[in-house]
Protein backbone atom coordinates (compact mmCIF):
# COMPACT_ATOMS: atom_id res chain seq x y z
CA UNK A 1 0.00 0.00 0.00
CA UNK A 2 1.30 3.51 -0.80
CA UNK A 3 3.54 5.08 1.35
CA UNK A 4 2.99 2.19 4.23
CA UNK A 5 5.55 -0.26 4.97
CA UNK A 6 4.55 -3.80 5.90
CA UNK A 7 6.25 -5.36 9.56
CA UNK A 8 8.89 -7.88 8.82
CA UNK A 9 10.44 -3.90 7.71
CA UNK A 10 11.26 -2.54 11.40
CA UNK A 11 10.68 0.98 12.50
CA UNK A 12 12.94 3.83 12.71
CA UNK A 13 15.81 1.00 12.16
CA UNK A 14 14.46 -1.53 15.06
CA UNK A 15 14.86 -4.72 14.38
CA UNK A 16 11.78 -6.71 16.81
CA UNK A 17 13.84 -8.36 19.68
CA UNK A 18 10.72 -11.38 19.25
CA UNK A 19 8.96 -12.76 16.34
CA UNK A 20 5.94 -10.49 15.13
CA UNK A 21 2.77 -11.54 17.00
CA UNK A 22 0.87 -13.66 14.65
CA UNK A 23 -1.94 -12.74 13.01
CA UNK A 24 -2.54 -10.27 9.60
CA UNK A 25 0.67 -8.19 8.41
CA UNK A 26 0.73 -4.85 10.03
CA UNK A 27 1.25 -2.02 8.24
CA UNK A 28 3.43 1.22 9.07
CA UNK A 29 4.41 4.88 7.55
CA UNK A 30 7.51 6.33 7.52
CA UNK A 31 8.98 7.85 10.34
CA UNK A 32 8.39 11.94 9.66
CA UNK A 33 9.20 14.75 11.95
CA UNK A 34 6.15 16.64 13.60
CA UNK A 35 6.99 19.66 15.65
CA UNK A 36 5.05 20.38 18.57
CA UNK A 37 4.41 22.99 21.86
CA UNK A 38 6.52 19.97 23.69
CA UNK A 39 9.25 19.68 20.63
CA UNK A 40 9.98 17.77 17.93
CA UNK A 41 8.97 13.72 17.24
CA UNK A 42 9.30 10.96 15.20
CA UNK A 43 5.76 10.05 14.27
CA UNK A 44 4.51 6.97 12.60
CA UNK A 45 1.05 6.00 11.56
CA UNK A 46 0.26 2.17 11.85
CA UNK A 47 -2.96 0.07 10.54
CA UNK A 48 -3.27 -2.64 12.65
CA UNK A 49 -6.23 -4.76 11.31
CA UNK A 50 -8.88 -6.04 13.71
CA UNK A 51 -9.91 -9.76 12.01
CA UNK A 52 -13.16 -11.20 11.80
CA UNK A 53 -13.42 -9.08 8.69
CA UNK A 54 -13.60 -5.59 10.40
CA UNK A 55 -11.72 -2.50 9.14
CA UNK A 56 -8.39 -2.02 10.11
CA UNK A 57 -7.44 0.88 12.66
CA UNK A 58 -5.08 3.46 12.82
CA UNK A 59 -3.15 4.03 15.47
CA UNK A 60 0.55 6.70 15.84
CA UNK A 61 3.32 6.71 18.04
CA UNK A 62 5.46 9.73 18.96
CA UNK A 63 9.34 9.22 19.71
CA UNK A 64 12.13 11.33 21.40
CA UNK A 65 15.82 10.21 21.72
CA UNK A 66 16.45 10.10 25.24
CA UNK A 67 19.09 12.28 26.41
CA UNK A 68 22.13 12.11 27.90
CA UNK A 69 22.57 9.96 30.72
CA UNK A 70 19.16 8.20 30.00
CA UNK A 71 20.15 5.61 27.18
CA UNK A 72 20.31 2.67 29.48
CA UNK A 73 17.65 2.94 30.90
CA UNK A 74 14.31 0.65 29.66
CA UNK A 75 12.50 2.93 27.41
CA UNK A 76 9.47 5.16 28.71
CA UNK A 77 6.04 4.23 26.92
CA UNK A 78 2.89 6.19 27.38
CA UNK A 79 -0.20 3.83 26.08
CA UNK A 80 -3.19 7.25 25.22
CA UNK A 81 -6.67 6.19 24.70
CA UNK A 82 -8.42 7.97 22.07
CA UNK A 83 -10.38 10.80 24.20
CA UNK A 84 -12.11 13.40 21.26
CA UNK A 85 -14.15 15.09 23.86
CA UNK A 86 -10.64 15.48 26.26
CA UNK A 87 -7.95 15.29 23.68
CA UNK A 88 -9.65 17.60 20.82
CA UNK A 89 -12.43 19.48 22.58
CA UNK A 90 -10.75 20.19 26.13
CA UNK A 91 -13.21 18.45 28.02
CA UNK A 92 -13.15 18.88 32.00
CA UNK A 93 -15.14 16.10 32.47
CA UNK A 94 -11.62 13.25 32.32
CA UNK A 95 -8.40 14.03 32.75
CA UNK A 96 -7.66 12.52 29.47
CA UNK A 97 -5.93 16.13 27.64
CA UNK A 98 -3.90 16.92 30.21
CA UNK A 99 -2.40 13.50 30.31
CA UNK A 100 -1.79 13.87 26.81
CA UNK A 101 0.24 17.11 27.21
CA UNK A 102 1.76 15.58 30.32
CA UNK A 103 2.58 12.51 28.56
CA UNK A 104 4.26 14.22 25.75
CA UNK A 105 6.08 16.49 27.69
CA UNK A 106 8.04 13.68 29.70
CA UNK A 107 8.55 11.46 26.96
CA UNK A 108 10.22 14.67 24.77
CA UNK A 109 12.20 15.02 27.87
CA UNK A 110 13.21 11.82 29.09
CA UNK A 111 12.62 9.99 25.72
CA UNK A 112 10.53 7.35 24.62
CA UNK A 113 7.19 6.74 22.85
CA UNK A 114 3.52 7.91 23.47
CA UNK A 115 1.08 5.46 21.33
CA UNK A 116 -2.25 6.77 20.70
CA UNK A 117 -4.34 3.90 20.19
CA UNK A 118 -7.82 4.71 18.30
CA UNK A 119 -11.51 2.69 18.70
CA UNK A 120 -10.48 3.78 22.99
CA UNK A 121 -13.07 6.10 22.89
CA UNK A 122 -14.51 5.86 26.34
CA UNK A 123 -12.48 2.92 27.94
CA UNK A 124 -13.92 1.27 24.43
CA UNK A 125 -17.25 1.57 24.25
CA UNK A 126 -17.05 4.49 22.04
CA UNK A 127 -18.44 8.17 21.30
CA UNK A 128 -21.67 7.79 20.59
CA UNK A 129 -21.94 5.39 24.08
CA UNK A 130 -19.94 7.20 26.11
CA UNK A 131 -22.28 10.39 25.40
CA UNK A 132 -24.97 8.18 26.53
CA UNK A 133 -22.93 7.72 29.31
CA UNK A 134 -22.52 11.24 30.15
CA UNK A 135 -26.13 11.54 30.29
CA UNK A 136 -26.70 9.05 32.91
CA UNK A 137 -23.83 10.31 35.12
CA UNK A 138 -25.17 13.78 34.78
CA UNK A 139 -28.34 11.82 36.68
CA UNK A 140 -26.24 10.93 39.64
CA UNK A 141 -24.39 7.53 38.09
CA UNK A 142 -20.89 7.42 38.30
CA UNK A 143 -19.16 6.57 35.64
CA UNK A 144 -18.80 2.38 35.92
CA UNK A 145 -22.52 2.17 36.74
CA UNK A 146 -23.19 4.28 33.85
CA UNK A 147 -21.78 2.45 31.77
CA UNK A 148 -23.15 -1.07 32.89
CA UNK A 149 -26.99 0.63 33.10
CA UNK A 150 -26.07 0.66 29.05
CA UNK A 151 -25.37 -3.16 29.14
CA UNK A 152 -21.69 -2.37 28.45
CA UNK A 153 -18.66 -2.99 30.36
CA UNK A 154 -17.05 -0.53 32.37
CA UNK A 155 -13.79 -1.40 31.05
CA UNK A 156 -13.49 -2.79 27.48
CA UNK A 157 -10.19 -1.67 25.97
CA UNK A 158 -7.93 -3.96 24.23
CA UNK A 159 -4.57 -4.07 23.78
CA UNK A 160 -3.60 -6.56 21.46
CA UNK A 161 -2.95 -3.91 18.82
CA UNK A 162 -0.83 -1.89 21.41
CA UNK A 163 1.31 -5.17 21.74
CA UNK A 164 2.01 -5.25 18.83
CA UNK A 165 2.94 -2.50 17.66
CA UNK A 166 5.63 -2.06 20.56
CA UNK A 167 6.71 -5.31 20.12
CA UNK A 168 7.52 -4.14 15.86
CA UNK A 169 8.98 -1.52 17.33
CA UNK A 170 11.31 -3.47 19.83
CA UNK A 171 9.67 -2.10 23.05
CA UNK A 172 9.08 -5.43 24.54
CA UNK A 173 10.36 -4.40 28.04
CA UNK A 174 9.37 -0.89 29.30
CA UNK A 175 8.51 1.69 31.88
CA UNK A 176 5.14 2.57 31.61
CA UNK A 177 3.46 5.82 32.06
CA UNK A 178 0.32 4.63 33.82
CA UNK A 179 -1.63 4.65 36.95
CA UNK A 180 -3.51 1.87 36.03
CA UNK A 181 -2.46 -1.72 36.92
CA UNK A 182 -5.45 -3.64 34.76
CA UNK A 183 -3.28 -1.75 31.15
CA UNK A 184 -0.21 -3.13 32.74
CA UNK A 185 -1.66 -6.70 33.35
CA UNK A 186 -3.46 -6.48 29.77
CA UNK A 187 0.21 -5.83 28.63
CA UNK A 188 1.98 -8.30 30.57
CA UNK A 189 -0.19 -11.06 29.21
CA UNK A 190 0.70 -10.31 25.24
CA UNK A 191 4.33 -10.69 26.22
CA UNK A 192 5.72 -6.90 27.34
CA UNK A 193 7.40 -6.46 30.50
CA UNK A 194 6.54 -3.74 32.31
CA UNK A 195 9.67 -3.61 34.46
CA UNK A 196 8.49 -0.14 36.25
CA UNK A 197 4.90 1.60 36.08
CA UNK A 198 5.79 5.63 36.54
CA UNK A 199 2.37 7.20 38.05
CA UNK A 200 1.15 9.88 35.66
CA UNK A 201 -0.96 12.20 37.64
CA UNK A 202 -2.67 15.69 36.89
CA UNK A 203 -4.45 18.06 39.15
CA UNK A 204 -8.23 16.99 39.75
CA UNK A 205 -10.56 19.85 38.86
CA UNK A 206 -14.07 20.46 40.04
CA UNK A 207 -15.82 19.12 37.31
CA UNK A 208 -13.92 15.81 37.31
CA UNK A 209 -12.95 15.12 40.63
CA UNK A 210 -15.84 12.52 40.78
CA UNK A 211 -14.45 10.60 37.92
CA UNK A 212 -11.04 10.41 39.24
CA UNK A 213 -12.51 9.15 42.72
CA UNK A 214 -14.03 6.41 40.97
CA UNK A 215 -11.28 5.61 39.16
CA UNK A 216 -9.16 5.03 42.36
CA UNK A 217 -11.91 3.21 44.44
CA UNK A 218 -13.69 1.24 42.21
CA UNK A 219 -11.04 0.78 39.06
CA UNK A 220 -8.39 0.87 41.17
CA UNK A 221 -6.21 3.46 40.00
CA UNK A 222 -3.06 4.28 41.85
CA UNK A 223 -3.92 8.26 42.27
CA UNK A 224 -2.53 9.51 45.29
CA UNK A 225 -3.36 13.07 44.98
CA UNK A 226 -7.09 12.62 45.67
CA UNK A 227 -8.01 13.81 49.37
CA UNK A 228 -11.28 13.13 50.86
CA UNK A 229 -13.66 16.56 50.31
CA UNK A 230 -10.98 17.50 47.82
CA UNK A 231 -12.68 19.32 45.00
CA UNK A 232 -10.24 21.45 42.77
Amino acid sequence: MHGLSEERGPAEGHRPATAPAPGPVLEHSEPVTIPTDHGSFSVIGWRVPEGHGAPATEHVSLTAPPPPGEETLPPLVRLHSECLTGDVLGSWRCDCGPQLQLALERIHRHGGTVLYLRNHEGRGIGLVNKLRAYKLQDAGADTVDANTMLGLPAEARDYTAAARILTAMNLTSIRLLTNNPDKISKLEALGITVVEAVTHQVPARTENVDYLRVKRDRMHHHLTHLTPGENS
